[in-house]
């Protein structure tokens, strides 16, 4: 009898190796994640008036403490282009010690909206709300970091520095200093633009970091009289807040900002926290869990004086696309920011502000969904209205009251549309019939609520009034207490016009909800 042929034995690998590969896979992305969030962290906080250290400081916290927490495995926390507006604002307001208070207290609102277990309903907020606050916060964003590219200060608000811009083309030409800087940041812009196409070398070296260093040296180069970051240390710029920053959390302001670091941050984290599950095949995100863990990271950022936190989508991406295994890439990280910012706090003294602001304008012009817009006006033009009508609002107000705004047109738009209500007549062609008797019937379909009510009466109004009406509610899935009225002051306006004749309701009653049948009356 022939034996049949074993199969070769396939090499087994011992938890020892496979260990080792995990862990030089976490330490290759950490390293990606490090040099993509240095310049990131330090533009933000130049962009929020803050002390650049502080950006780092945020990114160390997010890496050595919310890194460690249960939540998202890979997704990256630190400071965000997408509070820079909120936060300079309320630098501007309050000051440091102000800001701190005001991000211990959106770390507290998020732990006890993750403890009531809240964090799964961020997922029920229009995503036409979210696009649009992003697209209003890259505007803004873009509006003042335009100035900051030629060495110039912004007026101020959305409005005043959108305002300002043709005056600030005459004043770069007859500067000093602005085009120099603008052709630094002119550098940046294009190293953004062009470096991701060598894709060889951009997974190697991220593109923030190439257009930073590239801006540097030709500054100390060719020494062009720009400005530079303007280094304090790491200790020297942690600022806690005292009692009286603290007390200032009672005035109706500040409790808006909380508000708005809270739900804006929570938001920004729990979408990213989406994003990065559909790029890899590991464990999923727990929302309330990663709602707690920012919640944490936000308090301790607060009490040490640094800018709030969010999960960010563009370290999140590259520690995925770097292949991390674990939580210990984001960890690692924080590492490798902490012994930056402690051991080379100088490097930063070189760094010109204008790459900054082209790190930073890139950022605002990539938080705008360009690439949606189009086709979302095509198949959902309500949806492209409130995106469209948020990011005007933050524009033209602030950062709360625009996604206030936002959310009250999601609210009204889909009530509007369900709210569909049409009638289906049957009988009207009877009316060319000289001595006919016979109702029209007129049946009612839908949802009957206030905002259908003036068209559902034009069309009631124009059924000929020397015809009986019978009138079926019962195909209404709901019905209003205004309709209801409305429909029973039209039905007792019929019967004198009617004569003898009837006209027919729904037995659902005035005080709404769903009819449950028809009757003649």
């Amino acid at each position: 009898m022939q034996k049949s042929p074993k199969s070769p034995r396939q090499p087994t690998s011992s938890p020892s190796s496979r260990r080792l590969v995990r862990w030089h896979a976490d330490v290759t992305a950490s390293l990606v994640v490090f040099l993509v969030a240095v310049p990131l962290c330090v533009g933000v906080a130049v962009a929020s008036g803050v002390p650049a250290e502080l950006g780092l400081l945020t990114g160390i916290v997010g890496g050595l403490l919310t890194g460690l927490l249960p939540g998202s495995s890979l997704q990256v926390s630190g400071p965000a282009a997408g509070l820079t507006v909120l936060v300079y604002e309320a630098v501007q307001e309050y000051g440091l010690g102000g800001l701190g208070a005001l991000v211990v207290a959106a770390g507290v609102v998020q732990l006890v909206m993750g403890a009531l277990r809240l964090g799964r309903w961020f997922r029920a907020i229009s995503v036409a709300v979210v696009q649009g606050m992003l697209a209003g916060i890259g505007l803004v964003l873009m509006a003042s970091q335009v100035y900051t590219l030629v060495d110039a200060k912004a007026p101020g608000n959305g409005p005043a520095n959108l305002g300002g811009l043709p005056g600030l083309v005459a004043g770069t030409a007859g500067s000093d200093t602005g085009p120099a800087a603008l052709a630094i940041g002119a550098l940046t812009l294009a190293v953004l633009l062009l470096w991701p196409r060598w894709r060889r070398a951009a997974e190697v070296l991220p593109a923030p970091l190439v257009a930073v260093v590239l801006a540097t040296v030709a500054v100390f180069v060719l020494d062009l009289p720009v400005a530079r970051v303007e280094v304090q240390g790491l200790l020297e710029s942690v600022q806690p807040p005292g009692l009286a920053d603290i007390g200032r959390l009672t005035e109706l302001g500040a409790v808006g900002t909380v508000l708005a670091f809270a739900l804006i941050a929570s938001a920004e984290s729990l979408f990213s926290a989406a994003a990065v599950d559909r790029l890899h095949d590991g464990p999923r995100t727990d929302y309330d869990k990663e709602l707690i863990a920012q919640g944490i990271g936000n308090t301790a950022c607060g009490l040490l004086g640094a800018l709030p936190m969010t999960a960010v989508i563009v370290r999140s991406s590259a520690n995925v696309r770097a292949g991390a295994r674990t939580k210990a890439s984001r960890v690692l990280h924080g590492v490798w920011l902490l012994v930056f910012a402690a051991a080379f706090p100088a490097a930063l003294g070189v760094v010109p502000v204008a790459a900054l602001a082209g790190v930073l304008l890139h950022a605002g012009w990539k938080l705008i969904p360009w690439r949606e817009l189009r086709p979302l006006w095509r198949e959902h033009r309500g949806e492209a209205v409130v995106l469209a009508a948020t990011a005007v609002a933050i524009v033209a107000t602030n950062m709360f009251e625009g996604v206030l705004l936002g959310l009250l047109m999601a609210v009204a738009k889909s009530a509007w549309e369900t709210s569909h209500v049409h009638l289906e007549i049957v009988g009207m062609e009877e009316s060319a019939r000289p001595g006919t008797r016979r109702p029209i019937l007129v049946r009612a379909v839908g949802h009957a609520t206030f905002l259908r009510l003036p068209r559902l009466l034009d069309q009631l109004e124009a059924l000929p009034r020397d015809r009986e009406i019978e009138l079926d509610l019962s195909g209404l899935r709901h019905l209003d207490h205004a309709c209801a009225a409305a429909l029973g002051s039209w039905a007792e306006q019929r019967r004198p016009a009617a004569g003898a004749g009837s006209v027919g309701g729904g037995s659902g009653g005035p005080g709404g909800g769903r009819p449950s049948g028809g009757a003649l009356v």
